[in-house]
């Protein structure tokens, strides 16, 4: 995208994440845009058509100045309470000798084990598929979809400096989905290409919040991990974390977890496709909730110089190998 921004306009982050110094409160303000309607006080009255009414347009407005936060590689570990990260824990192992690693120490991880005649290897359960739908209020069960999104490349606006040390991709919504987690697979034989991943932990629950339904108890499936339900709460932009994946990459979000809509790396016209996986029962509220960050940002002219939440994207992360 042309143009550039103020040096000014960015008064930023340690590499860890967010700018904290001087900032005003993490929320400053949240204001519900549509109200629920008088027959739906108690969640026992709720029908799925008045939930499908309620869906909630959320804002939050950052006080202070600009919050810069650094994107970083996607790794396991920095990514685990969020969700997972799918990936081939051992590329340096063929499958011929598969068999005979699942039996050394320390095996392969994932319970790892020789299959397909010896002609593969079977990581097993690398992420939880989790449908919290039984506590939906609607009572409408959740089933499992799989959906191709095909993402456009999105336009960053040029990082200040001359040359330029990356690029800046401006936050304007969150999302999430609070009874089912979301798997992201992308399809591409290009190891080059990246995608962004951003996501921020709830806060405690407030009267801004009070209509959004969520779950309660975490999933009983056993293969779905310790991780906790992230709670009511709206998202907590001040601890925003930002991930650069590969193409070798899939991200599953846990059920809860604020995200960014997909943000596809790459030259102008081009697109990523990903097959995405995860529960819906196709009551609005229920399946994703949103907020929106106020001031809205979309071009260099745009940008403000209080309140933007603003991801750098370092020119080095996307075009080397992570």
């Amino acid at each position: 995208m042309a143009g550039s921004i103020d040096r000014n306009a960015l008064r930023t982050s340690a590499s860890s994440g967010a700018h904290r110094g001087g900032a005003a409160p993490a929320v400053a303000t949240a204001t519900q845009r549509l109200q629920p309607s008088p027959t739906a006080r108690s969640p026992v009255n709720r029908t799925p058509d008045t939930w499908q009414n309620m869906a909630q347009q959320l804002k939050i407005r950052l006080g202070g100045r600009n919050l810069a936060v650094n994107a970083e590689p996607l790794r396991p570990e920095a990514f685990s309470a969020f969700g997972d990260v799918v990936e081939n824990p051992r590329p340096d192992l063929h499958p011929s000798a598969a068999a005979v690693a699942a039996a050394s120490s320390p095996a392969p991880p994932f319970n790892a084990i020789s299959a397909n005649q010896g002609s593969a290897i079977k990581y097993q359960h690398v992420t939880s598929m989790v449908d919290l739908y039984s506590q939906a209020p609607s009572g409408r069960p959740g089933v499992a979809v799989a959906n191709m999104f095909v993402c456009a490349s999105r336009a960053l606006i040029p990082a200040p400096g001359k040359p330029p040390s990356g690029e800046i991709f401006p936050v304007t919504v969150l999302e999430r989905h609070p009874y089912t987690t979301q798997t992201f697979i992308p399809l591409s034989a290009n190891p080059a290409r990246r995608y962004l991943v951003i996501v921020a932990p709830s806060l405690p629950p407030s009267d801004a919040d009070k209509n959004l339904p969520v779950p309660t108890s975490p999933s009983t499936n056993p293969h779905a991990g310790s991780r906790k339900l992230p709670g009511r709460g709206l998202p907590d932009i001040r601890r925003l974390r930002a991930f650069i994946a590969t193409a070798e990459q899939a991200v599953t979000y846990g059920a809860g977890t604020w995200h960014a809509p997909m943000a596809a790396l790459g030259p102008v016209n081009t697109t990523l496709d990903f097959v995405v996986v995860q529960f819906a029962n196709a009551v609005a509220i229920e399946d994703c909730q949103e907020v929106f960050l106020d001031p809205p940002v979309t071009t260099p002219q745009s940008l403000p110089h209080e309140g933007a939440v603003l991801v750098r994207v370092p020119t080095a992360l996307t075009r080397a190998k992570l």
